[in-house]
């Protein structure tokens, strides 16, 4: 029962959690830059300036809320002075990459998810030449895993939209940003060929419906909004799939989905009626961008709310010639869902709905699904027919580090554990064709919803608290040697 030889074992990350680095080698201001830390219990905010007035202040960025995102007239989001901003350093990857990788070599990576930050390629988005700095930058880092043989894994958009293309063309509702993202995609996708064949355009791009700011750099977040920025996305994808197969058939484009299976809590209908639309609201995503076409109940909610999208006359078979070449996706864990009154509410985050009783959840009301991937997986693979990639799944600790520096994170290999087993028995059993597995935050890093240090995934400890306090060195966890174990036996070693 264990996994294939070629499996792609590995970590995953994100620039604005991790890199850090923010104005060094020419980089630009992206979105992330503007969002300050916050907390379990606290929303991060986007700061804002009045360029007229000098006037400062921010806006909640309350993912999920419901409550719409309203900056003052007149002001456009800035960096404050006297602010935190957790993505200025996050646990600096830009100086510590070879550390970092070597320690990635040493637990036997196969792959490395990381993500590529735009603004250091293109500072200001929509620039007529890269940064040679910043090119420079990622080819030490490619060079790097090479010499451990890692493969990379490029995300090219990871809620890190430079800010110049927000602040003069309102983000992702705009059709000019396709034209800048398939130059930044051709632009590295030509001159990392032969490092880099695997790439995923933007990550968990359904998270558009909840997350505007993070996910599109919008400032606008009206439905007509939302979905304009959503189709050009897909439009963005689709040229990019199109470049890539021009540039060699080596080279392999996926989609990256934010997916959890969802359960009704009761066998009542209308809990299950409930459950169909709220997947429905992930599923048209993947719909759209890996099976190429936008599905009837999506176009008849557009129909009924008025929306209608800007297109041009070839956006569709466009959509529908290069979809993307396998579908990656995060999951978590699952979430429940009913019509009912007077249950028990999830302490999890947006999108995990109410305590699910039969699972145990951890410190951030997160519940541990044992058999959430091997359902994902099934659900993703009968629908799509096409490779599927776990990138993103782990469980978040307030770690505590004793006095000899050891981590004892019993808790997440636990997780991992039933983790794995659930995609073992997706491939050996059901036959799911997975090409590899990145658990999230292989390194300590920024959590993106709260912007908080001590909501810890990592297979190795940073020395970093919430408030950027630290030095930033690394240490192994416990999990780092369970981790490696499983990698050199095929994921058959468990104990």
């Amino acid at each position: 029962m264990s996994f294939p030889k070629n499996f792609l074992w590995g970590g995953a990350t994100a620039a604005n959690q991790y890199e850090g680095g923010y104005k060094d080698g020419g980089k630009g201001i992206n979105t992330s830059d503007v969002l300050t830390a916050g907390s379990h219990t606290t929303p991060r905010r986007i700061t804002w300036i009045k360029p007229d007035t000098k006037e400062t202040g921010s806006i909640n960025m309350d993912l999920g809320s419901g409550s719409p995102m309203v900056f003052p007239e007149g002001a456009v989001p800035a960096i404050v002075e006297g602010e935190y901003y957790p993505s200025h350093v996050a646990t600096d990857f830009y100086h510590h990459f070879k550390e970092d990788i070597a320690l990635m070599g040493e637990m036997g990576f196969k792959t490395f998810r990381l993500s590529m930050n735009w603004a250091r390629i293109f500072p200001n988005g929509n620039d007529e030449t890269p940064n040679a700095e910043g090119l420079k930058f990622y080819d030490e880092v490619f060079d790097e895993c090479k010499k451990y043989g890692i493969e990379p894994l490029v995300t090219l958009s990871h809620y890190e939209t430079p800010l110049n293309l927000t602040i003069k063309y309102g983000g992702w509702k705009s059709r000019k940003l396709i034209d800048f993202f398939v130059r930044y995609s051709t632009t590295v996708m030509k001159h990392y060929q032969g490092k880099v064949k695997y790439w995923l355009t933007f990550n968990e791009i359904n998270i558009m419906q909840w997350g505007c700011f993070m996910a599109g750099g919008l400032i606008d977040d009206s439905d007509q909004a939302k979905a304009q920025g959503a189709h050009n996305q897909f439009v963005a994808s689709a040229l990019t799939v199109k470049a890539a197969h021009e540039i060699s058939d080596e080279i392999k484009v996926g989609q990256m989905l934010a997916y959890q299976p969802m359960y009704a809590y009761t066998c009542d209908p209308a809990d299950q009626l409930y459950v169909l639309k709220n997947a429905q609201n992930t599923l048209w995503f993947s719909d759209v961008q890996t099976g190429g076409k936008y599905p009837a109940y999506k176009l008849k909610e557009y129909e009924r709310k008025g929306i209608v999208l800007e297109t041009e006359a070839d956006d569709f078979e466009l959509l529908e010639k290069y979809s993307a070449d396998f579908l990656s996706f995060s999951c978590y864990g699952s979430s429940t869902f009913t019509t009912h009154e007077n249950v028990e509410a999830g302490s999890g985050n947006m999108i995990m709905g109410i305590k699910n009783p039969y699972l145990q959840t951890n410190a951030w009301g997160w519940g541990t699904d044992p058999n959430c991937l091997r359902i994902a997986l099934n659900t993703l693979y009968d629908r799509y027919h096409k490779p599927l990639w776990i990138v993103e799944n782990g469980i978040g600790w307030d770690d505590q580090k004793e006095a000899d520096g050891s981590v004892h994170d019993s808790y997440r290999i636990d997780y991992l554990r039933q983790n794995i087993q659930s995609m073992s028995d997706a491939i050996n059993l059901d036959g799911v064709d997975l090409m590899g597995y990145t658990m999230w935050g292989c390194i300590d890093l920024v959590s993106a919803g709260t912007g908080e240090m001590k909501k810890r995934y990592g297979f190795v400890y940073v020395d970093r608290d919430d408030k950027g306090n630290g030095t930033l060195a690394r240490s192994k966890k416990d999990s780092f040697y369970w981790y490696k174990k499983v990698i050199a036996s095929d994921g058959a070693d468990l104990d």
